[in-house]
């Protein structure tokens, strides 16, 4: 019942701080079996399940020593050292010897909603444990930060609680700004960008202009979600999964406005073949990029319509239909057409005029046409509810009006149906039941004829007569008999085309009058009109001439000149205004003049998407303060690609898109050199929370409600048993981690070893404060040791002579430090980036370094063990770096030790020894003030280089040891060669023979074997062995012998 400490003293004592849990034991646990350990190994953290408290314990000789480790004065010490040396601002300046070599590390930036969660600790914590890692190695490292910063929950933070969004903003991004700095980030924050600031969407501006003088910048018609009580434009967000305004609770409509599209569609080739030279992305992510786009080859094929009386219309314009299966045109049954079709708007016209090239001379009558449009609005509205993707519907309504078949003749009616995109193809398909499952299970619902046209190399036949009151033969029964198929085949029923293959059939109907060859794709043109305050505005002004009588017409749509920019935002505004954009009410900002003619003019209300602010702010970073242009080449072509780019997978679509689009754009005009800007992509899992849930109501469980029993999770409130799960961190679900509570009870340094040991940076992390009690209680054990060494140090009496050591215990350490310095780094630079088995291999180094007070003084193995501490502290700094600092301090004062043996140990050790443990001597260029005390000097650990491998010191070794695992599962181990180390197809070989010769010699079982992905292998290693896991998948197939 809150917070409580006890102080229990004994020989070995411990201090306990005890830490209430949400879950509370029927009987408390004697304090007694709490303190059964006595050993002094530092047992720190030790989770007692279904127990109030977390014990956190340190070593009675540490905390005699006044070294107890207290990481809030730890990181407040570090952290005020970085900002007053402003110790991160420039180390992309290279370090001697790496001048030629650039590291541009960038994780994406985020909206300052106010508060970090896991997520935001988790790609920080990565990016700075890479940026960190590569300037150690003497990279030049540029690692920014900025604010996506413009937005709609800004403006409905103004909304609802009255605070100006620019306000909101402000303060929300100098809370997240002290929390990152909280986190040890080194971010270079003279590079700062902040989107919502003139002096940053000034060069959005420019852009859009850039795009507009090229023709990718142009205005159409589109439809928004209007809230027909408050007038206002509502973005999807706004509108709730009913199709009702989040503010008035209207029925959200569908209004036609014009608005401002970027001309990405034209890049669709480029950015689509692009995805092939991006060898280190997620082959998930370039999937869902190239499904995006969307490409398909086909046909587009004109159907003449007619009106219900068989009278074709006095222009028979076609309708125009795109199909990648034109091969089944003879067993087309009906069209189905978008509910924003032209042939719609032309059917609707009383006036009969040409619109859209479609022309309706016989009108339909009054009643259809009312008919029509209510129908239309029906499928419009079911469309925009936020579950339609959902329902699976195939609504279609008859508009009155057929086509004709360019092949067979036949009549075909004409549907506005759901399931049709007005912006994929022309926004008409051709149904043929016989091949589509959409298209079959729509027939069937309409009573719609079902003809096959395309003989699969298989077929029995007997359900394709099944009669209709029947219901038809269903798909799967088709496919049961290999009648019914979407795939190619010999075309049947189809007239001339009977008999020819379904390619010859395609190419044959793209030949025809009626037809052309075509790709089409499912990526539309950039929408990038928003009717809102809080963001970016649009570069344009409409002229609306001079006089009070307009006696002079207007110039149009004029660009407002480069010189004018920025456009700025007002301040003055009523958020809450009614009837479009809150920018049309103030009148000031929107009156102007025409820029070519000085007549009357009003400014664009409409605002860009946020995506267009997000699409290029990493070519800002180089150049951030530049005032004269979007930035200078010469500074944005030195860093740019970026080396590593990291950020959530649920960004894999959009925002990576639109910044590829601009990036190319760019690079086609010549302001940058290269045309991809992410050539590496480091997409990072999800990091969830413990969720409970009631199984009856689905409601999510506070976990204050929940008791465990017999190990089972109960609402004490209901006494209900309730279902656990790991789902995304949500205040609604109640599985929500603050990142400060982590901090200020652990330290960010042990937030941030469980972050990267959990789990690979790819998968979904599973957050659990239990795991906190691993990784606190190995840095207190680091820390003790830090401790005991710089005492022993301190107190050695130098001997006369010193022996070299001959133990095999020492060479085994010596040669396991190295092993351990060459799969780090290999760990923490590209393409790995395999933090979890990184922070594995220096657990396993610490286990082996020992100080034994014991040793005889003229005996340097607790120096050789001093030796791999060092080298363990530097590299435990790119992901702790806190207490790594702290620690290298305090070990570099170990001078005393290092002048009574370093000389006498084997040349091989001591001519290398500052590559790999870095040097002893403080000098100017590595010491620094101490924050506490201006007379101390500390040993700065980023002066320091990172360790090197020595091969000649690495322990030789004739074979390994392969764990074979199939699917997933260990199946044995085999003893291979150590010149097959890292080669990943021989060890393939090698273990596919193997088991081949197995399952050979098994006399009731043969076994098939073939290699179905490519073989991953992880190597671990022992203080003795390697031994390495080869992950084979494969499929068998068996056949059991009588």
């Amino acid at each position: 019942v809150g917070m409580w400490r006890a102080g229990v003293a004994r020989p070995l004592a411990r201090t306990l701080t005890w830490r209430p849990s949400t879950v509370y034991p029927q009987q408390p646990l004697p304090l007694a079996q709490l303190l059964n350990d006595t050993t002094t190994g530092c047992c720190s953290g030790v989770l007692l399940r279904n127990t109030p408290v977390h014990i956190r314990a340190f070593t009675a000789t540490a905390m005699q020593r006044g070294v107890e480790y207290d990481h809030k004065r730890v990181e407040s010490k570090w952290q005020q050292h970085w900002q007053h040396t402003h110790h991160h601002n420039n180390q992309h300046a290279a370090k001697a010897g790496g001048a030629s070599e650039k590291r541009y590390v960038l994780s994406m930036f985020p909206y300052p909603s106010g508060n970090m969660h896991m997520g935001h600790v988790r790609v920080y914590t990565i990016s700075d444990t890479i940026a960190r890692f590569n300037r150690m190695r003497g990279r030049q490292v540029l690692h920014p930060m900025g604010w996506d910063a413009f937005g709609l929950p800004a403006e409905n933070a103004a909304i609802e609680r009255g605070i100006p969004p620019h306000n909101w903003t402000m303060q929300n991004i100098q809370t997240m700004k002290t929390q990152l700095n909280r986190l040890g980030v080194s971010f270079d924050w003279d590079r700062e960008v902040n989107t919502c600031t003139p002096e940053y969407y000034k060069w959005t501006q420019w852009l859009f202009l850039k795009l507009h003088e090229h023709g990718l910048a142009y205005q159409k018609e589109a439809y928004v979600n209007w809230d027909p009580i408050d007038q206002t434009v509502l973005a999807n967000e706004q509108v709730d999964a009913e199709g009702k305004s989040w503010r008035s609770g209207a029925i959200v409509e569908q209004k036609l406005m014009k608005q401002w599209f970027f001309n990405i569609s034209s890049f669709a080739d480029p950015l689509l073949d692009g995805l092939n030279d991006l060898k280190r992305w997620p082959e998930q992510v370039k999937t869902m990029q190239a499904n995006w786009i969307g490409r398909s080859e086909g046909a587009l094929i004109d159907f003449k319509v007619k009106i219900a009386n068989n009278t074709l219309t006095d222009a028979p314009e076609a309708l125009r239909v795109f199909t990648t299966r034109a091969d089944t045109l003879c067993g087309t049954s009906y069209l189905a057409i978008a509910a924003e079709h032209p042939l719609i708007a032309a059917l609707l016209d009383n006036t009969g005029k040409k619109e859209d090239s479609i022309q309706i001379a016989a009108q339909l009558s009054s009643e259809q046409k009312a008919q029509l449009q209510s129908q239309v609005e029906s499928l419009i509205q079911t469309r925009n509810r936020k579950d339609y993707g959902n329902t699976k519907s195939k609504a279609g309504y008859y508009t009155g009006v057929d086509a004709i078949n360019p092949v067979t003749g036949d009549s075909l009616p004409i549907y506005i149906a759901d399931y049709v995109l007005m912006n994929y193809g022309t926004g008409a398909v051709m149904g043929v039941p016989a091949h589509d499952e959409r298209d079959y299970e729509f027939a069937q619902l309409h009573k719609l004829p079902i003809k096959q046209v395309v003989e699969p190399a298989t077929t029995g036949n007997k359900n394709k007569n099944k009669k209709k009151e029947e219901g038809g033969p269903t798909p799967d029964e088709w496919k049961e008999e290999g009648s019914f198929t979407t795939q190619d085949g010999v075309l049947v029923n189809s007239g001339s085309l009977t008999g020819m293959t379904s390619a010859q059939a395609r190419q044959h109907v793209a030949r025809q009058p009626f037809a052309t060859t075509h790709k089409t794709y499912r990526l539309r043109d950039w929408l990038i009109s928003r009717q809102r305050y809080w963001g970016a505005p649009i570069p344009m002004i409409y002229c609306v001439g001079s006089g009070a009588g307009g006696d002079r017409p207007g110039c149009g749509v004029q660009p407002v000149p480069e010189d004018q920019l920025p456009v700025v935002l007002p301040t003055d505004i009523d958020i809450k205004a009614k009837g479009g954009s809150p920018l049309s009410a103030v009148k000031k900002w929107l009156h102007t003049k025409c820029p070519k003619c000085g007549g009357d003019a009003r400014r664009e209300t409409d605002t860009m998407d946020t995506f267009v602010d997000s699409s290029w702010y990493f070519l800002r970073y180089p150049d951030a303060t530049n005032s004269n242009s979007i930035f200078d080449a010469k500074q944005t072509n030195k860093w740019m690609p970026m080396d590593v780019y990291i950020g959530g997978i649920e960004h894999a679509i959009l925002h990576l898109l639109y910044s590829r689009f601009i990036t190319k754009f760019l690079s086609a005009k010549g302001y940058i050199n290269c045309a991809e800007p992410f050539p590496n992509l480091l997409a990072q899992g999800l990091v969830t929370g413990r969720t409970y849930k009631d199984p009856q109501t689905g409601e999510f469980v506070p976990a204050k409600y929940v008791q465990l029993k017999s190990d089972k999770p109960f609402d004490t409130r209901s006494d209900k048993e309730l279902v656990v799960s790991w789902e995304k961190m949500s205040k609604s679900k109640y599985n929500g981690v603050d990142p400060n509570t982590i901090i200020d009870e652990w330290g960010a340094d042990t937030g941030r070893l469980l972050i990267l040991f959990k789990a690979p940076p790819s998968l979904e992390l599973q957050w659990d404060d239990d795991g906190m009690v691993g990784p606190h209680r190995w840095l207190v054990r680091l820390w003790n040791l830090a401790h005991e060494f710089a005492q022993w140090s301190a107190t050695l009496v130098v001997p006369t002579a010193a022996t070299i050591p001959q133990e095999q215990q020492q060479h085994v350490l010596i040669g396991l430090t190295h092993e351990t310095v060459a799969k780090v780094t290999s760990d923490l630079d590209e393409p790995h980036y395999s933090f979890n088995t990184a922070v594995a291999a220096l657990m396993k180094l610490s286990n082996q370094i020992k100080l034994d007070p014991k040793l005889a003084a003229d005996n340097p193995a607790n120096y050789v063990s001093l030796l791999a501490f060092r080298s363990l502290v530097l590299m435990l700094f790119p992901m702790a770096p806190h207490i790594a600092s702290e620690m290298w301090a305090v070990v570099s004062n170990c001078t005393n030790a290092h002048a009574a043996f370093a000389h006498v140990l084997p040349a091989s050790l001591t001519a290398t020894l500052p590559t790999w443990a870095g040097t002893f001597h403080p000098s100017t260029n590595n010491t620094t003030t101490d924050n506490n005390n201006n007379n101390n000097t500390l040993a700065d650990i980023m002066a320091q280089n990172w360790p090197l491998c020595n091969d000649v010191l690495l322990p030789s070794q004739e074979t390994f040891t392969v764990v074979i695992q199939i699917g997933g599962k260990p199946r044995g181990t085999l003893q291979v060669p150590a010149s097959l180390r890292g080669n990943k197809d021989a060890l393939t070989k090698l273990v596919l023979n193997t088991e081949n010769n197995n399952s050979n010699n098994n006399a009731t079982t043969t076994a098939t074997t073939t290699t179905t992905t490519t073989t991953t292998t992880t190597a671990t290693t022992t203080s003795q062995t390697t031994t390495t896991t080869t992950s084979i998948h494969t499929t068998h197939t068996t056949r059991h012998h009588t």
